[in-house]
């Protein structure tokens, strides 16, 4: 028993040892010994090789193709229904047949139940489907033809991902967060100053830095020169927890979000210690009231870190950016827009938070193959002068949307949860009710 503990401990210390050399100390140095890059390639040409033979054994590729869309009704993607409309109306008036004919119930059955069935919302809460599999258990399509190389290969990648990487990852995890906390909360005994700054910051990045490695990210960052500067507000779209991550990976944020128990509100309470973060109740309104004040007087402070908000509120599958909350852009000063964008083939970053809980999620991460993602720093952008909040999110949302190549919706992210507001209802109806009759009721 004596010789198991003794080999036991010699294990834990070489695997201790090679963790902190070839990854540890590279990654709080903000510097790569080539072994993620070697990996990334090694990855990449198996699920080419992967796709090749997958597809080899489909006749109609087009058929696969179509299988990738995140939905199972086939829309023109130049449909506009109040284009429709009007051609419908101008053919009958060609034809003198008055204005409306029985047909038209049918057309709007249609569309109706092609809401129902799917919906451009609700399919933005479910994970993005993929084009041929990753060898993962994570989509949703059923080849017919799979080889036995493929599933041998699968067979080992399941090895690999759960017996090597995924203890990897949790030990560099583990590591990361825990000398976050104790960091924080060593720093944030320190008097204010500006050495208490520095070290914050110095902190913050390392333990960010080992946690990426943890999740072996692989993140590109595009027009630096834009990076958010202190007394800003930064902005980005939201699919995952991990963003915070990825973003801190460049750069020292002051974090605004909710408070949590357990082991995140740990980590929350040591993190405020040492760095201005901002935890708020989202039930209490007063308390709201208080964090709009706190955050313009940190705004106002151009000595401050910047501000990372994700103004949807809400986590959506990286297909699309959905509307930005006003209150983010009534607080004044410089928004600095972020566009992340996730490459699903190596893993899957988006929460379902209604289906997932943050432990399953977290053990997905781990034992996926790469995060993979690049993030554009957009310029600069003020509120113009008679641009109210709403117009100015809208803005700022269609920058975002555009550079990372996502959906623009203005829909609710809150519908995720909560039913349609019947104001909204009603607009809708409205919009319906001139296309057929018209502005003028002619």
């Amino acid at each position: 028993m004596d010789e198991f503990g003794k080999v036991a401990y010699n294990v834990l210390c070489v695997w201790l040892t090679l963790v902190a050399v070839l990854i540890m100390v590279p990654a709080m140095f903000g510097i790569s010994l080539g072994i993620n890059e070697m990996y990334m390639k090694i990855l990449v040409k198996t699920l080419e090789w992967a796709t090749l033979r997958i597809q080899k054994g489909v006749k109609e590729i087009e058929r696969l193709q179509r299988a990738a869309t995140n939905g199972i009704i086939q829309r023109d993607a130049g449909f506009s229904i109040e284009k429709e409309i009007a051609e419908r109306k101008a053919r009958r008036k060609a034809q003198i047949s008055g204005d409306f004919e029985f047909s038209d119930v049918f057309y709007f059955s249609k569309k109706g139940i092609e809401s129902i069935v799917e919906d451009e919302v609700t399919q933005r809460f479910t994970s993005e489907e993929l084009v041929s599999w990753n060898l993962l258990t994570r989509t949703n399509n059923n080849f017919q033809y799979i080889s036995f190389r493929v599933s041998l290969i699968w067979v080992l990648g399941v090895f690999i991902r759960y017996c090597i990487l995924c203890p990897l990852r949790v030990t560099l995890a583990a590591i990361g967060l825990s000398w976050l906390a104790i960091g924080t909360t060593i720093v944030g005994q320190l008097p204010s100053s500006r050495v208490k700054n520095l070290l914050s910051e110095l902190v913050h990045l390392m333990c960010y830095r080992i946690c990426a490695r943890g999740l072996s990210a692989t993140i590109q960052y595009h027009n630096k020169e834009n990076r958010p500067k202190k007394g800003g507000i930064c902005v980005a779209n939201h699919t995952s927890p991990i963003d915070v991550v990825i973003l801190a990976n460049d750069g020292c944020y002051a974090m605004v979000g909710q408070v949590h128990g357990g082991l995140l509100g740990v980590m929350q309470r040591s993190m405020v210690k040492a760095c201005p973060h901002v935890w708020f109740e989202r039930s209490e309104m007063k308390d709201r009231q208080l964090v709009t004040k706190r955050l313009t007087d940190h705004v106002s402070d151009k000595t401050k870190l910047p501000i990372l908000i994700f103004p949807e509120g809400t986590c959506i599958n990286n297909t699309s950016v959905m509307m930005f909350k006003k209150g983010s852009f009534e607080i004044g000063g410089t928004i600095y827009p972020v566009a992340i964008k996730y490459d699903p083939q190596f893993g899957d970053a988006f929460w379902n938070s209604s289906k997932y809980s943050m432990v399953s999620y977290l053990l997905r991460m781990m034992t996926s193959w790469a995060i993979v993602c690049n993030v554009w720093y957009l310029p600069p952008m003020t509120r113009q002068e008679g641009e109210d909040a709403v117009s100015f999110a809208n803005r700022v949302k269609s920058e975002i949307a555009r550079q990372g190549g996502l959906v623009d919706l203005s829909w609710d992210g809150g519908l995720k949860r909560a039913k349609v507001k019947e104001t909204f209802k009603e607009e809708q109806q409205k919009t319906y009710s001139k296309m057929i009759v018209g502005d003028d009721g002619n």
